[in-house]
């Protein structure tokens, strides 16, 4: 679905936080080997968690830029994470969100490795994902990154934070698609790939969402929670993909409800809050 680039844009702009002193412009690291992108984004001095959040923008694997992530990671860095917008390798005649997979994991791994310049617990790395990046976050938690890093023991993330999460995958044309030729869409489904070993989960969903709908989140988190697992959904009424008001047209026009992103933007300080990753619980910018 070509328009899922468009949703990922008024994400962005919508969540751009108000009333607030911004930390600095990001810092571009270029990973050797792959030139992959990182933009760090620091929190004040002396007001560091020692946690740090990747995020992952969407865009159907195929479209979008770290710079669409931007407003949140400044969000997540004053409340005094480290956060490292990823940009990750786009989907193409030869790319496959499998290669994203591998970036992000990359992302993960970088930020560890560098723990101690950032002064961060290793064991306290999130991952912060919107829509096709929601999967790969998803996936890197479920399927791992090869390494024993991380307190989850494989790589991945040690908490996830999914924005309209694409998480059914073997249900998803477009994505079976763009996958490389004789690769199972079950290997790398985040639904189909659940286990007992999962960090904690946050997942911010709108209850009418056509394009990752609402069955798959209900369900990822069912199973999550079977397996003795942590997963809330913070399920919103009467809106769409990316919580957009337009639910006629969900790949396009969007409408995004703006009391019900500061709700989830909310959602998410006080998860992070709860499991040690910032001290407040207020997400900055957002008004009461």
């Amino acid at each position: 679905m070509l328009i899922r680039m468009f949703a990922s844009v008024v994400l962005a702009l919508c969540l751009l936080p108000r009333g607030w002193a911004a930390p600095s412009e990001p810092q571009e690291i270029v990973l050797p080997g792959k030139g992959i992108k990182l933009y760090l984004f620091t929190p004040e001095p002396g007001r560091g968690s020692g946690s740090a959040v990747v995020t992952v923008h969407g865009g159907g694997w195929k479209w979008g830029k770290a710079a669409w992530t931007f407003d949140d990671a400044r969000r997540f860095a004053s409340a005094g994470m480290l956060a490292v917008a990823l940009e990750y390798r786009l989907s193409d005649e030869v790319v496959t969100p499998v290669d994203a997979l591998e970036d992000v994991c990359d992302a993960l791994g970088w930020v560890r490795e560098n723990a101690r310049k950032y002064q961060l617990d290793p064991k306290r790395v999130a991952a912060f994902g919107v829509s096709a990046g929601g999967h790969l976050s998803a996936m890197a938690a479920s399927r791992g990154c090869g390494n024993n890093q991380g307190a989850q023991g494989n790589g991945g993330p040690d908490l996830l934070l999914l924005w309209s999460p694409a998480l059914d995958m073997e249900r998803d044309g477009w994505f079976l698609r763009l996958l490389p030729k004789g690769a199972a869409a079950a290997d790398y489904s985040p639904l189909a790939s659940l286990h007992s070993d999962m960090p904690p989960v946050t997942i911010v969903q709108g209850d009418r969402d056509t394009l990752t709908p609402a069955v798959g989140a209900k369900e990822y988190c069912r199973r999550l929670t079977e397996m003795r697992g942590s997963c809330e959904v913070n399920l919103y009424p009467g809106v769409g993909h990316l919580l957009t008001r337009n639910l006629a047209i969900q790949e396009s026009n969007f409408d995004p409800d703006p009391v019900l992103v500061a709700a989830g933007n909310q959602a998410l300080m006080e998860f992070l809050a709860r499991n040690d990753f910032v001290a407040t619980t207020k997400a900055v910018g957002i008004k009461e």
